[in-house]
């Protein structure tokens, strides 16, 4: 039987590298996409370098294009001679911070850049599988508008009936997104019209906090792996309003891939699935603190801005439902405790 090729965008962040490895070792040729502009985003500290260099020095079938998804002659070439049996994309300008200043680059890498993606593979690979990395971003703070209640160190949903959290019901519409929401809104709908006008096998998951060792974890964007080094360095974290009790559900990114290889193995047309550490994984950020701190054996430098990013979610909980439901062999496995000794163990080690 002939080796699946598989194409994986943003192959050097958090959840391509995590696909790149979990398909290498399935005996894979896994393509991977990636021009490293991370760095040009988040400058020396969100370099993907020394990711890409583990991936080239650990897996046996991964080959590295340093393409940009923009370019779309570059990327209708690169399909019509790579013809990808399994698309996964995860390529984005990843800050809702960022975007502000520099929405041409934010709208043209999220929601372009998967157009681009999504017209190739329908010209040379409408049947493969194409899973497209989206956001709970795209909701806006519409789920703000959810009850809370506040507790000593956490918000909570005040009614039983919002328990699980946030569902792939919740509008996307009519509210304040971000550019950042907004660019990724665009290419989750694309996402999803590919699969239900041309009947392609499309998906996207809407991630809560995806995180995990592989992380280059800066402030605008990846939040506990970001805190974890902060803390460990003796750095001063800085907490951006709600008190520091905003709750993100947090899920590693094996889980993620986990869930990825779920949809590949039984394909839906132009589906869209919440995906997060739900009800099992979450913690606000001060219980996070609470956490680190309990570890470290010191207190964590803090500095509390009375002001929230614009467009953050208090409380946000990924609800699960919908995809257990329709993958009922998928499972977290690891949850915030796990992924917090994880990610320490490894900055610890780095010191």
């Amino acid at each position: 039987m002939p080796t699946k090729r598989i194409l994986v965008t943003g192959s050097s962040g958090l959840i391509g590298s995590e696909a790149v490895t979990h398909y290498d070792c399935q005996g894979c040729h896994v393509l991977g996409m990636d021009n490293n502009m991370r760095a040009d985003f988040f400058g020396p500290k969100g370099d993907t370098t020394w990711n890409l260099r583990r991936l080239q020095n650990e897996c046996r079938h991964f080959q590295h294009f340093a393409l940009d998804i923009r370019d779309r002659a570059k990327v209708l070439d690169f399909f019509k001679t790579h013809r990808p049996q399994i698309i996964i994309h995860c390529a984005a300008q990843p800050s809702h911070d960022l975007a502000k200043d520099r929405p041409f680059d934010d709208f043209d890498v999220n929601a372009v850049g998967t157009l681009n993606l999504l017209e190739a593979a329908r010209q040379f690979t409408p049947e493969s599988p194409f899973v497209f990395m989206s956001t709970n971003k795209v909701y806006g703070d519409a789920p703000n508008e959810v009850p809370l209640v506040e507790l000593e160190r956490r918000y909570e949903y005040a009614r039983k009936e919002d328990y699980q959290g946030i569902s792939e019901t919740c509008r996307i519409d009519r509210c304040l997104h971000s550019l950042f929401g907004a660019s990724k809104a665009a290419a989750d709908l694309m996402t999803q019209e590919y699969g239900r006008y041309f009947g392609m096998p499309t998906v996207c998951f809407r991630g809560g906090c995806l995180t995990g060792p592989h992380h280059s974890g800066v402030e605008l964007h990846g939040f506990l792996n970001y805190l974890v080094k902060v803390a460990v360095r003796g750095e001063t974290y800085k907490i951006f309003g709600y008190k520091g009790k905003q709750v993100r559900d947090q899920i590693h990114s094996a889980d993620v891939v986990a869930a990825f290889d779920a949809f590949i193995a039984a394909p839906r047309p132009g589906e869209v699935y919440n995906l997060g550490g739900g009800r099992e994984s979450n913690a606000s950020l001060l219980e996070c603190v609470d956490k680190l701190e309990a570890r470290l054996g010191r207190k964590m430098n803090t500095q509390y801005v009375d002001q929230n990013r614009i467009g953050d979610h208090i409380c946000y909980i990924s609800d699960l439902t919908k995809f257990k439901t329709h993958y009922p062999k998928w499972r977290l496995t690891r949850f915030v405790d796990d992924i917090l000794d994880e990610i320490l163990q490894l900055e610890l080690a780095h010191r």
